[in-house]
This record gives C-alpha cells, structure tokens and sequence, in this order.
C-alpha cells in the first residue's frame, strides 16, 4: 500500500506535529506533503528529504514567520497537490490539510485537530488579539467568509474523519454536519519517570501567546510567591515578564530532555488556556504530576478532579487561586503511581493500535 501524509505547516514543534511524527514512524516510507516548511526549527522530527512543499514555499523567506499573511493563498495550495499515485493519503489538519483533492480511488483518512477555528468560533478572539480594527478589520471579515465557505465546501474529501477529542467531535458536526470516529492524540509515557520528591516550584510550558492565558499563572504566582517556572517564547513573553514577581522565572526554549527533567521534577503542572485535546498535561501525568487546569476543552477528557489534579472554572485570578488551593490541601491524597496509570490510557502503543484498527476497516 503506497501512503502519503499531508499536514497544514512544518514551522514548529508542537502537539499535532508530535502526532504526525508518530504517523511518519508507522509510514516510514511515506512523504510529507505541507504548505510551508522550516527546515531549522523541525527537521530533527522531519528531515527535508521526506518533505514535499507548497509553490508557497518559493516565496520571500519572512513567510514562514508571517506565513498568515499568505492564508488567503492557502486553499489554492492545498489542492494543487497531486495524490493520484498513493493508495491511502493519511491527513494531520486543524485548517488546510483535509481539504486536498483525492481521486476515486484513493483513501482520504483526516485526523482532525480541529476545524479551522480562526474560521468558526475562535474569530472574535482572534481579531481581539491581534488589534484587527478599521480597514484592516474589513479586509479581515471577507477573507474569513471566504475560508468559511471554502472550509465547509472541502469538509466533505476526507473519506473519513478521526477526531482528537470528544469535543473537537461536537465541532465536527457543527460546522460540517459529519461524524467522526475518536481516536485521542499519543503521548509518550514512556519518557517520563516517577520521581518520589520534586524542588517545589510549578510548571508552565506553553507557547506564550494570549489565548494560552499564561498571564492568569503569571499574576497568581506573583501574587502568592510560590515558584513557577515558565518554559516556551512567543510574543507575549517580554509582556509575561514586565508584570512578574522574582519568583516567576522565564527559561525560554527548552530541549524535549530539559523538558522532561523540568516536569519529573516539578510540584504540579499549570495548564490555565482552552485547548482542544491538550498533550502537555498528560506528559506531565505521565511523571505522576498533579494538574492545574482551566475546565473547557480537552481537559475535561484528560484530567480527573481530585485525582489526577483540579479544575478552575473561569478565566479570573480569583478562580484559578481557588483551584490551587484544593490542589494544595488534595497534594497529600494523589497517588503519583495511579496518576500515571491514568496517562497511560492515552499511550503512543494504544493510539498505534486504534490508527491500524481504523485503517483496515
């Protein structure tokens, strides 16, 4: 069975390109066809030679730094590609990639991160936080009718959808009107070890940009002194630190090992953003760590309260510090053992198993 996969962008590494990682581990002959690609930032997951770009990829470098600039680009892109040689076209999407153009005969499974959600329900926000207003804002609402109409027009090539979550499923069906088969993200247990003690200080690690809501941990710790380490860049950062105590400290870009080191040895994990499934909260499970997390999203799949952690239930200084003072007096009764039997459930051997399953049938 000749194989392709397809992702929307190959610019870092984040959860859906650890996912695509264990899609080309399984394909290990299989080539990568994406939009954009940066071969500094991920290249030791995806070396070039398996890489298969876009005509967007001929543009003037700074696209792949403000590659949004070029969305309106993208869905044109996305179908020039030519799969009428592959059996099966394996697709890793949360915006362009399950709209390519399949023949008859071959096999379109689309693993769905989510529907474009810039397109659907996250515009509001996205045009809050990037200042979208006036002309810019008018320019804005065309392009997104138009990725609307397209996104919804092209939701019906996939020959099959896997979801990520039990919520990116219900936003399956609202916005294209499809069911979808579950399947959750693999997270790599294996990696992680339990430690007995930790160096008490909590952990972040995100991409600082505003609808991660690191700024809610950031003040909170500020505020209560305890010590929380913040590992991730982006354009938040420099604002992150202006309203920081002493005892919130920055560490930037960290290796996957650094990572690991940082979250077998933290005191808890703090998770404060909406997401659609969420990895990073069961690697840090996998470590026997207890969660702090927001209750929307994916985390209502991953994180049992009172045992694998606690929930705070609005974005407010005042409610995240309520939540972390159950987990607080709740520290003494988790189980760090039973934690990571927890995580366990969402292993990269029980997702490899699932994908095979869906495939053959």
């Amino acid at each position: 069975m000749k194989v392709a996969l397809v992702h929307d962008f190959l610019l870092r590494l984040g959860g859906a390109e650890r996912v695509l990682k264990v899609f080309s581990d399984m394909f290990p002959d299989a080539p990568i066809y994406t939009l954009l690609y940066d071969e500094k930032k991920v290249s030791e997951f995806f070396p070039k030679e398996k890489i298969k770009t876009s005509f967007l990829q001929n543009y003037p470098k700074f696209s792949k730094n403000y590659h949004r600039f070029l969305t309106y680009k993208m869905p044109r892109a996305i179908e020039e590609f030519d799969f009428s040689s592959y059996d099966l076209v394996l697709s890793s999407s949360n915006s362009f990639a399950h709209g390519i153009i399949t023949n008859s005969e071959t096999k379109h499974i689309c693993y769905c991160h989510s529907p474009m959600r810039y397109a659907w329900d996250w515009s509001n926000e996205y045009i809050k936080e990037n200042n979208i207003t006036g002309i810019k804002s008018f320019f804005y609402s065309y392009l997104i009718k138009y990725l609307r109409e397209w996104d919804k027009i092209s939701s019906d090539r996939p020959d099959k959808y896997i979801a990520n979550s039990v919520n990116v499923q219900r936003r399956i069906k609202k916005y294209y009107g499809l069911s979808s088969e579950l399947i959750y993200p693999p997270v790599n247990v294996d990696r992680f070890e339990v430690k007995e003690k930790h160096l008490d200080y909590f952990l972040v690690v995100s991409n600082l940009t505003p609808y991660k809501k690191i700024d809610l941990a950031v003040k909170l710790f500020s505020k209560i002194g305890k010590k929380l380490l913040v590992i991730g860049n982006g354009p938040q950062k420099n604002y992150l630190k202006s309203i920081s105590a002493p005892n919130v400290e920055f560490l930037g870009f960290q290796s996957d090992a650094s990572v690991k080191e940082y979250i077998e040895n933290s005191r808890a994990f703090i998770f404060p953003g909406e997401e659609d499934f969420g990895i990073t909260p069961l690697e840090a499970m996998s470590a026997g760590k207890p969660v702090l997390a927001f209750s929307k999203g994916g985390t209502l799949e991953t994180v049992v309260s009172g045992k694998t952690g606690e929930f705070f239930y609005e974005q407010t200084l005042e409610s995240m510090e309520d939540g972390l003072a159950r987990l607080l007096y709740n520290e003494r009764f988790y189980n760090p053992k039973e934690i990571r039997k927890h995580a366990e459930k969402f292993s990269e051997k029980v997702f490899i198993e699932n994908i095979k399953k869906s495939i053959s049938e």
